[in-house]
């Protein structure tokens, strides 16, 4: 089985403002987000299935509603979960996060502080992770940097979720992207909360990163807390597969250490849902 933890779905018109404008600096002018119902679901055919990430981040213009994503994955329920995004600053949060479990069916929230712009360990918004805690919704952080100029990058360090997993021991969470460029730091994330993953995705197009961030992984044995995603639309499942395949070419030639291809297998191959307990 290969799932993807890390997907987007979005209609051109839930894309725009600084978030496209950046993107366009930093992707070239011609970037759009192919990330379409009809795009995703060519996508998947790489996979055996999703979770599939609403946004709630109109302060950047990428707003992205959990309808939208709940009426997509309802197409295709055995293969496709949805996870809900909630801006935490809204003052109606709470009663979102509750309609998108109870009324929609999502399973998970999507938060982004560098996107949504708040504080994540700030205690305002602990009764948002108090309510995800107690609905089983886990948690999916992007947790690391991004071009966005107007999002900060200080409360986007991975190492500030060690104060909510202190708080909400039981709320389970997954830093994004392994955290990058933070990767040592979610290594110790990871390695100190039982309840606490990272997924592999967007890593693929800067190869010593990507080597160097699953080094760390390795030698804190942290390996079995590791998610296989994407972040489709930038990446899909079979160049993400290649490149963590390919992910000790960098080191050829040299004394420099392997990452196993055992715990390469077994994050493609692994079952994110179990660990989430979604499954």
């Amino acid at each position: 089985m290969i799932f993807d933890c890390h997907t987007h779905l979005a209609h051109p018109d839930h894309v725009g403002g600084d978030f496209l404008a950046d993107a366009k600096r930093a992707w070239g002018e011609s970037y759009s987000m192919p990330c379409s119902p009809v795009e995703h679901q060519k996508a998947m055919k790489q996979c055996d299935g999703a979770i599939v990430l609403a946004l709630d981040a109109e302060d950047v213009g990428f707003y992205v509603p959990n309808e939208y994503v709940a009426t997509y994955v309802s197409t295709n329920p055995d293969s496709l979960v949805g996870f809900a995004s909630v801006n935490p600053k809204r003052s109606d949060a709470i009663e979102r996060l509750v309609y998108a479990k109870e009324e929609l069916g999502l399973k998970g929230l999507k938060l982004a502080p560098i996107y949504q712009i708040f504080d994540p360990v700030s205690p305002e918004y602990f009764p948002l992770y108090a309510k995800a805690e107690e609905l089983e919704m886990p948690v999916m952080w992007h947790q690391g940097t991004s071009y966005i100029r107007v999002g900060p990058l200080d409360l986007s360090n991975p190492v500030l979720i060690d104060v909510v997993a202190r708080h909400f021991p039981k709320l389970k969470m997954v830093i994004a992207h392994l955290g990058h460029p933070w990767t040592s730091e979610t290594a110790c994330e990871i390695r100190k909360h039982p309840n606490v993953f990272s997924d592999v995705s967007a890593l693929v197009t800067r190869p010593w990163q990507f080597y160097t961030a699953m080094l760390s992984m390795v030698e804190y044995g942290v390996t079995n807390k590791l998610l296989f995603g994407t972040d489709f639309p930038f990446f899909d499942c079979d160049r993400t597969i290649k490149a963590f395949r390919n992910i000790n070419h960098i080191i050829e030639g040299t004394n420099m250490p392997r990452i196993p291809e055992e715990v390469i297998e077994s994050i493609i191959h692994g079952n994110p849902l179990e660990k989430l307990g979604l499954n």
